[in-house]
């Protein structure tokens, strides 16, 4: 994950030729952190947490157009986070709303008139309190993406149980998995069901939550990875940073 390890290929498309797009979320509070900001601008390794989600979607061929969705109150940080720590990756700013699908319905309709046309056929959607998400893992949702309609990398959740009024009414549930991000789906159904959610209200707890009411696309599951954490509480970013010296990560 090493800065001069980046492939910053240029993207050479006919207009026939479909391309996918990356949305990183970057517009919660972080309470939890406890840090007086928000989580995705804490440092990590050298450069801000969500700078390296946006990396990563930068080394990826098949995304042909990167959103970051932010909060107002931290546009001027945005801008110098692109400017210093993302150069030569473009990527295009939209501000969210008051809740996580209010966000990730803005980024929708920022993309809307390239799915009209064809020009986007797959959106990812990737929260940006997960740093060490890795270009072979946001390639592999695209591919699943296509091929099945929707895609959602998960680890296996063997250590889950049925609980019932406290007391333990069921097996470990091998069926399960933690799901992680990015989670990505057919453009046009997915702008169709953000859509429809929004008028009647419904606030899904992620995209498979919000696609699965009111889309028929089948969902995919794709293995996870170990080091795609989601950076929540403290110790999180003592975990990811020990990921990076695990992988003799170099700023």
């Amino acid at each position: 994950m090493a800065e001069d390890s980046y492939d910053h290929t240029v993207r050479r498309r006919t207009a026939r030729t479909p391309y996918a797009a990356g949305v990183v979320l970057a517009g919660g509070s972080g309470v939890r952190m406890g840090a007086g900001m928000n989580k995705v601008y804490l440092p990590l390794a050298g450069r801000r947490l969500v700078s390296w989600s946006l990396a990563a979607f930068g080394r990826v061929p098949e995304i042909g157009v990167l959103v970051l969705v932010a909060r107002p109150d931290d546009g001027e940080l945005v801008d110098s986070i692109l400017d210093r720590e993302l150069t030569g990756i473009p990527v295009e700013v939209v501000y969210g709303g008051d809740t996580r699908q209010e966000s990730e319905l803005s980024a929708l309709r920022r993309l809307a008139g390239r799915v009209d046309d064809g020009t986007v056929d797959i959106v990812l959607l990737h929260d940006g309190a997960r740093p060490l998400v890795s270009p072979a893992l946001i390639a592999e949702v695209v591919a699943a993406a296509r091929e099945h309609g929707g895609a959602i990398p998960g680890l296996p959740a063997d250590d889950l149980v049925t609980v019932t009024d406290d007391v333990v009414t069921g097996p470990v549930l091998d069926a399960a998995i933690r799901a992680q991000t990015p989670q990505g789906f057919r453009a046009a159904p997915l702008i169709d069901a953000y859509e429809k959610a929004a008028r009647e209200n419904f606030v899904g707890t992620d995209t498979a939550s919000c696609m699965e009411r009111y889309s028929a696309l089948p969902v995919h599951w794709v293995h996870g990875d170990q080091r795609n954490v989601k950076i929540t509480y403290p110790h999180d970013l003592t975990i990811a940073e020990q990921f990076l010296a695990d992988s003799n990560h170099r700023t």
